[in-house]
């Protein structure tokens, strides 16, 4: 069986821009929904609003992979998850361990779909001595004195660091130190990584406060609206700003 260690996704080699890479988990999503459903074949139209997107957009994702679909039939959608599976490197196993097994790091030890999407958790590592040995998820936790022989022998290429943010430096530096070279980062904290190590960092309140800015910004709005100092539709299309018109809301 292939492990992340000796095997890589093609997607950068092939020139896939990062965002299109981005994008490409939310249409195996939507497809892999379609699948369960036994629905043959999908238009770019109505695959573009599962995933969220406008369809001139997933037409250019798609010409990436070398997909252009038929012309009044659309994409099918068994080749489309196996080949957004395959250019993700979800076709071969990929161990993960997962450091840090509070309330967050246990849940993401009991979310069922890892092993669907291509990745198996390795092991569950602490640094708590009381926790050794406890079953989270039907796994042993082990102490972190094990990591770097854990990844050795496991062949781990990917770690999940859901510790507090004081550790979380220090564990991603012996996750480097032992191989790791692609990390999903929960710690609301900013890691620092050398050049060839990847980081995705999970921040659940920089999006909460996200959200806070568009519903205080929402609020504002109907507000002036009763007052009748803007118009609903007006308040809705644009906002003056010192450098002119400026969009009511700004992407996050």
């Amino acid at each position: 069986m292939a492990t992340g260690r000796t095997h890589r996704p093609a997607t950068r080699s092939r020139g896939i821009p990062e965002a299109t890479v981005a994008r490409l988990p939310l249409y195996l999503r939507a497809l892999t929904a379609l699948s369960e459903r036994s629905v043959p074949t999908v238009s770019s139209e109505e695959l573009a609003a599962a995933a969220g997107v406008n369809s001139a957009k997933l037409r250019k994702d798609f010409s990436y992979l070398g997909s252009y679909g038929t012309r009044g039939v659309g994409y099918d959608v068994e080749y489309l998850v196996y080949q957004i599976s395959r250019e993700l490197g979800l076709t071969q196993d990929w161990p993960v361990v997962i450091v840090g097994i509070g309330n967050l790091g246990a849940a993401l030890a009991n979310y069922g779909g890892f092993a669907s999407r291509g990745f198996r958790v390795a092991a569950l590592i602490d640094a708590d001595p009381a926790m050794a040995g406890k079953p989270v998820a039907g796994m042993p936790v082990q102490h972190t004195d094990e990591l770097e022989k854990i990844i050795e022998d496991n062949g781990v290429s990917i770690g999940v660091i859901a510790t507090p943010a004081g550790a979380a430096q220090q564990v991603c530096e012996r996750l480097v130190a032992a191989g790791v070279t692609s990390i999903l980062n929960f710690a609301p904290t900013v890691l620092s990584v050398p050049d060839g190590v990847d980081v995705r960092k999970v921040d659940l309140s920089i999006e909460l406060q996200i959200l806070a800015f568009h519903e205080q910004r929402k609020a504002g709005e109907e507000a002036a609206a009763a007052d009748g100092v803007l118009p609903p539709a007006a308040a809705k299309q644009q906002r003056k700003g010192p450098d002119g018109d400026v969009p009511a809301v700004m992407p996050a």
